[in-house]
């Protein structure tokens, strides 16, 4: 008797709201393997990991887990069958500690019944030994930066001792080395025979942790094969509906620098930045790169106005500026787009079109009433500019896909126009076919004269997108190299993949060994 699919789904059909999300689509995953879910923003990834998952309820179709029909599609029955999922929008509580949200509804008792926190924090710091990571269980997830609270929804999910695993860009917020951390753990599960449904836009993780992959797009089911049948440029393929090398097809002009509208001279921040000299020039965009805890976030805050710095100075068009708050950071021509975009980058209760223009609503008002004209047109021009897939502009934002609330976030701010622009993560769970927008835009927006600090967790990204990198490691800034230092001169220049492939393995060892001069400085 053979075994049945850890999970088998037939014919799945969704709609919100007159969108027809998903069209009878069938997915199906095997004991013991990673299953790749890919798609472009709005595919329908989501959705039917939602049904599985008992967040929606099909309008038609089965599915099944172990060989058993589950009929209530409640997320109590998921949970009953042996499914936890990792939500790309994490779940978590901001006001409890890690180990609390990890056993959050499971936690455990003392022999009186009583909330024992000391044993979740026990069992909590077992499951980060696994990872090999370090994140506090006793810490309030508030306090956490975005790599450590994915790292906590990564522990939520895997503490449930599950038969099927649903990880939803679970490495959209971490370090090169975190993610090598959660494949060596993943691959430990799968050996135990633990379905894996593994969510990315990443198509070299996908590559190196997957056995088979299913691509939807527009709500349908394109393909299910094997990895070994599935080379990178024909998952793009089939994800976006055309021939494309993905970053390496995005074209790099020459850089034309006007004066420097952005300079830091040591500024340190209340935990990071350390001592940090940057200057960001009219028409460039400059990349800071490192891992996780290297201080490129912090840095994006404090020039944001987040944070305070407490020391330095933060000087625009040549004059110091005091930025002490968002306010004043937005006064004064700087606008952040934050790589957490679900706490700081949208209302998710508030329609498209406001939150396209909240970031302007005070030139859009006279005598304390809305221009609503004007608002539908700034919106309506956002929503075609940036290609945001919709049903309309008055729908909520939380109905939107993850990717398409990215776009949200950085069409505020492009509303704006503002001349100094930080992008912090711009491109977190957003589609291969998306990013090159996205970095197209980037460099677009450099030519037009803005100065532009881009951050990201993927090399490619920073070697497409930049004109020099700073590599960062403890808060302080170690190399800042243009953008050619990182090209080999052997790899020919019409082979634009290996080309980035080869600078990406530069960039990668210049941060390394950022990480190593950080750890070998003398601490006074």
């Amino acid at each position: 008797m053979s075994t049945p699919a850890a999970v088998r789904m037939t014919g799945i059909s969704k709609s919100f709201g007159g969108v027809r999300a998903l069209d009878a689509v069938d997915f199906e995953v095997l004991p013991g393997e990673v299953h790749a879910l890919l798609g472009g923003n709005g595919a329908g990834k989501s959705t039917i990991l939602k049904v599985l998952n008992g967040v929606h309820k099909p309008d038609a179709g089965t599915v099944e887990v172990g060989g058993r029909v589950l009929k209530a599609h409640t997320p109590e029955e998921s949970r009953a069958a042996g499914i936890a999922m990792n939500y790309q929008e994490m779940s978590l509580i901001p006001t409890l500690t890690v180990a609390q949200n990890v056993f959050l509804t499971r936690e455990a008792r003392t022999g009186r019944g009583l909330i024992d926190d000391k044993e979740a924090e026990r069992r909590t710091a077992q499951i980060f030994d696994l990872l090999e990571v370090r994140v506090d269980p006793r810490a309030r997830v508030g306090d956490l930066g975005a790599g450590s609270r994915q790292l906590t929804e990564i522990a939520k999910a895997i503490s449930k001792d599950a038969k099927v695993l649903i990880l939803d860009e679970p490495s959209t917020a971490l370090a090169v080395s975190d993610v090598e951390r959660l494949f060596v753990f993943l691959r430990k599960l799968k050996a135990k025979g633990v379905a894996i449904v593994y969510v990315s836009h990443r198509m070299d993780e996908i590559a190196r942790i997957a056995d088979r992959a299913t691509i939807l797009r527009d709500g349908r089911h394109v393909i299910t094969a094997p990895l070994s049948e599935l080379p990178i440029d024909t998952m793009i393929e089939h994800i976006v509906g055309k021939r494309s090398k993905g970053l390496a097809d995005v074209a790099r002009g020459d850089v034309s620098r006007g004066e420097v509208l952005l300079e830091l001279r040591n500024v340190t921040g209340r935990h990071k930045p350390d001592n940090l000299n940057l200057t960001v020039h009219r028409g460039e965009v400059v990349g800071l790169a490192g891992l996780l805890g290297s201080g490129r976030s912090a840095t994006a805050r404090v020039i944001a106005g987040i944070e305070p710095h407490v020391a330095g100075e933060i000087r625009i068009k040549g004059y110091p500026v005091p930025i002490r708050t968002p306010g004043e950071a937005i006064g004064a021509g700087v606008a952040l787009v934050p790589e957490d975009r679900a706490r700081q980058g949208v209302i998710g209760a508030h329609s498209v079109a406001s939150n396209l223009t909240m970031g302007i609503l005070d030139r859009l008002s006279r005598g304390g009433l809305e221009d609503r004209t004007r608002i539908r047109e700034i919106a309506d021009a956002q929503i075609k500019r940036l290609a945001i897939k919709t049903a309309g502009r008055d729908v909520a934002v939380s109905t939107l896909s993850g990717g398409n609330q990215q776009k949200v976030v950085i069409g505020k701010w492009l509303a704006a126009d503002p001349d100094i622009l930080v992008l912090d993560e711009p491109t977190a769970g957003i589609d291969i076919g998306s990013k090159s927008e996205i970095i197209r835009l980037v460099r677009d927006l450099a030519a037009q004269g803005k100065a532009i600090v881009f951050i990201s967790s993927e090399l490619s990204e920073l070697l497409t997108a930049c004109d020099r990198i700073v590599v960062m490691a403890d808060g302080k800034a170690w190399a800042d190299q243009p953008r050619a230092a990182f090209d080999d001169s052997l790899v020919p220049e019409e082979d634009t993949a290996h080309r980035l492939q080869a600078a990406e393995r530069k960039l990668q060892a210049a941060i390394q060994e950022a990480l190593i001069a950080g750890q070998e400085e003398p601490r006074v």
